[in-house]
This record gives structure tokens, sequence and C-alpha cells, in this order.
């Protein structure tokens, strides 16, 4: 079985856990970097200080006399220990360096090959790195340098170097060292309290996070509960309530606007199936009611005469006709719910379609007058749709024009402006002629579905267009459409 990286399994670990989770351990570890880096500083800072002043401290140590050492130096510790009782106990020692915030030692190593160093007021002797001794040896008598040291029980030292002489002006290096230990130790109790804080805050910090994550997906929670309710009870138009301009707030109110526009859409549809439903039972009725009539008078011998037979069979033509319009209404207005192919979008010369939609008019109303005045104008959609669209516009006038009316067709500048001279709309039924369905009181004793310029609005919406219905501009009887296409006065 192959071995999952690291990496993967915390990647797998991370995604498998809940958002709140998540959010907790983001807070809980940007804290904890935070209080770590902090911790660091502070740490580094403070050890910095304190090794400055020490070296401060020790810079400013006088320096030391060795020349009053009046013998060659020792050849063995042995020597070297009684050389320095010796003059202990003489009283003939160095002028050594007195005072300060920090005890210190002197110490005196001579330059000599085979010369072992000689303390003065050390309890212990001091060990530095040989090339110290060395780079000592090129000072100046004004110079010193500052190295690490230890003294032989292992305690740490800061120590400085200077240049003296000793008796027939041997090369004497002088140490000045201070004790070190103190400070370590002072910096091992900041860590130690350090590690306590950070510790104690990344404690406090994903409790923290715990409840700020609690706090900021509580409306994520009710949008949670609001969806699973829907989704249960399949109850749409439930909406939670938006607190603040936040995106938690934005999200809410999508899911409002989504939630609503759901229930308009589902009190849309059912209205639809009613209204379709309404406008089927019609011709289904009169169908069946013909039907009966015809083989009832075949089921009891008593044909029907031919007059009546033949007006019997014409009227069931006509109800057939009309639910034959009626589904295809349908059908055509059921196509914004499933995408459109691009392939039926093609240049169409509008004017064209206005001429044959005139003449298709002509043989619906014989006896009108219609004025056309049609110039140049290609758009980009769906021929059969705007086609239709436009065919739609002039049997609507053709159905409300009075005997002898005149309908005016315009076509100038993509502006297609239909007029009749019919009884007009009324001004508070002009927001709702463009709805499935709708039917004005005035006209439902005459032929049709309502549908018509639902699919007008429809074509030209899809064409990019816009389409308006209003009282005559002239003040006269009558309607106006108009339809507004993009587009231009030639194919290119």
């Amino acid at each position: 079985m192959p071995r999952v990286p690291r990496r993967n399994r915390l990647s797998t670990w991370y995604r498998a856990r809940s958002l709140r989770s998540r959010l907790t351990f983001l807070t809980t570890a940007a804290v904890a970097v935070a209080i770590a880096a902090s911790a660091l500083a502070c740490w580094f800072i403070v050890e910095k200080q304190l090794y400055d002043q020490v070296r401060s401290d020790l810079e400013s140590v006088p320096q030391p006399q060795a020349a009053t050492l009046q013998h060659p130096c020792p050849s063995t510790p042995e020597a070297a220990l009684a050389q320095a009782q010796a003059d202990q106990a003489r009283g003939d020692l160095p002028s050594l360096p007195r005072g300060g915030p920090a005890p210190r030692d002197t110490q005196f190593v001579w330059a000599d090959q085979g010369c072992v160093s000689v303390p003065y007021s050390a309890t212990r002797a001091i060990v530095i790195e040989p090339g110290d001794t060395t780079a000592a040896l090129a000072l100046k008598p004004n110079q010193a340098i500052i190295r690490d040291g230890r003294y032989t029980n292992g305690d740490p030292a800061m120590v400085r170097l200077t240049l003296g002489r000793g008796p027939a002006r041997n090369s004497i290096v002088v140490m000045v060292a201070t004790p070190t230990k103190a400070v370590d130790q002072s910096l091992n109790q900041l860590a130690f309290v350090l590690g306590g804080v950070a510790l104690g805050g990344i404690v406090l910090a994903g409790l923290a996070g715990r409840l700020v994550a609690r706090s900021a997906l509580k409306p994520v929670d009710q949008l949670t509960d609001a969806v699973e309710h829907i989704a249960r009870t399949e109850e749409v138009g439930s909406t939670i309530p938006v607190h603040g301009e936040d995106e938690i707030a934005r999200l809410s109110t999508s899911f409002n606007s989504m939630s609503t526009a759901l229930a308009n859409s589902r009190e849309r549809q059912t209205r639809l199936i009613a209204d379709a439903g309404h406008e089927l039972r019609t011709p289904l009725t009169s169908l069946r009611t013909n039907v009966d009539l015809l083989i009832r008078s075949d089921d009891t011998g008593r044909p029907l005469p031919p007059a009546t037979r033949t007006k019997l069979l014409g009227n069931m033509k006509a109800q057939m006709q009309e639910l034959t319009v009626l589904i295809g209404d349908l059908l055509q207005l059921s196509r914004p719910d499933s995408p459109k192919p691009v392939r039926t979008l093609s240049v169409v010369a509008v004017h064209e379609i206005a001429e044959r939609a005139v003449e298709r008019a002509k043989l619906r109303g014989p006896g009108l007058v219609f004025e056309t005045s049609a110039a140049p104008w290609f758009v980009h959609a769906d021929a059969a749709g705007l086609e239709r669209a436009v065919i739609n516009l002039l049997d609507n006038a053709v159905k409300y024009s009075p005997p002898g009316g005149t309908i005016a067709v315009r076509l100038d500048g993509g502006v297609l402006t239909v007029r009749d001279h019919g009884p007009g709309i009324p001004q508070d039924e002009l927001p709702y002629v463009f709805d499935r369905f709708w039917r004005s009181p005035s006209s439902r004793q005459l032929p049709g579905s309502g549908l018509g310029l639902s699919i007008v609005a429809q074509s030209v919406r899809e064409a990019g267009g816009e389409v308006s219905l209003g009282p005559a501009q002239d003040g006269g009887p009558g309607a106006l459409a108009t339809v507004r296409l993009p587009g231009g006065p030639s194919p290119d």
C-alpha cells in the first residue's frame, strides 16, 4: 500500500472538518503565530539589551596596569599560583579595576611561549580561545576587543582583552571578565514566562475563535435551516432576517431574493397551468359535445340533416384549429425554459417580414385598409420568432379594427409601429397587456387565448429590442404598438 504524504494527510484532515472547526483552527493558528513571533521578538530584544549592558560595563572598566609585575612569567600552573600568592602576600599587585555594576575578574597572560597565565582577583581562571589571544597581541595600547569566554568550572563569561607591558617589556594580554550566568538565568526565566504566556494566549485564542466562529456563522446556520426547511417541505418563499451589510448579509439577501423568485416562478407556473387548462377546456368541451351528438345520431338511427352535419363538422374543424394555435402558443412561450440554439439566429430583413405579415393580415381582414411604409432594416435574430411577433401584432390590430377601418404599418430606423382605429386600451389595463393569458374584460367574447402579445414581447426581447402598447399619439381612437429593434439599414 503506497504511503500517503504527510502534507496530503493534513490537507485531507482539514477538508474533512466543518466550516466552524476550520474557522476556529485558522483563528487559533493565526493568533498562535502572532503570539510566538511577539514572544521571540521580546526575548531577542531583552537578550540584546542585557548583553549590551554587560558589554558597556566592560568597556567602561579602566585599563589595569600590568607593568608593576617585576617577575618573569611562570612556566607551570603551580609556579603561576605560587607567584600570585607571593605577590598578594607582599602587596605587589597590579592596579586592578574596581567598582562597576557587575563583579569583575582580572587575569594576565604572557605572550611568550611556555608562559602560564597568572590570575589576580579571580577565584577561578578564565579560559578563552587561543585565537583571541593572538588577536589581542595585534591591538594598540588604547584598543580592546570583547569575546565570549568561560571559567574553568564551566560558567559563561564576557571577556575584554587589551594589550599591556610586563617586566623587560614583555607583551601581556590583560583579560577583564564579567560572569554572564545571571544573565543566562534571567533569559531562561524570561523564556519560561513567555512560553507560559504564549501557551495561555493560544488556549484563549482557541476559545475566542470558537466563540467568533459560532457568532459569525450563526446567519449561515439560519440559512442552512431555511434551505433544509424548503428541501423538506418544498415551501418556497421562506426568508431569513438580514442584519448589517457584510458578506453574510449579502448572502442572506441573495438567498431571500432567490427564494422569492422561486416562489414567484412557482406561482406563475401554477397560474399558467390553470390558465392553460381553462383555455383548453372550452374547445375540448365543444369538441366532445359535437362528437357525442354525431355518435348519438348514428346510434339512434336518426342521422342529422346534411346542412346541420356540415355545420357541425365545420365547427369541429374550427375548434381543432383553435387547439392547434393554442398548443403552438404554449410551445412558443415555453422556449425560455430551455437554452435557445445559436444556429437559429441569423440576419433577418425586418421590412420583408412586415410586408409578408401585411399580406397575411389582408386575408384575415378583407374589408380593412392597410397603409404600409417599410424602410430597409436588418437585425440579428430568430427569423421565425420575429415573424410570428409581427404577425401577432397585425392580427391583434385586425381583431379590434372596425369594418372598413385603417391600419397603418410603419418601419423607419428600426422602429416598427402598428396603428389601428379600434376601441383602444383603457389606461388601467396597459400594465397587463403582455401577461400570459390576460384578456381585457371587454374582449372576452372575441376569439383568442391571450397569448399573442406575450409571444410578441418574448420574441422582441430575444432579438434585443423593446415593445410597448398604448393609445394613439394623435389623440384619435385606436391603439399604437411600437417595436424598437437594434440593427442597421444594411445586412453587414
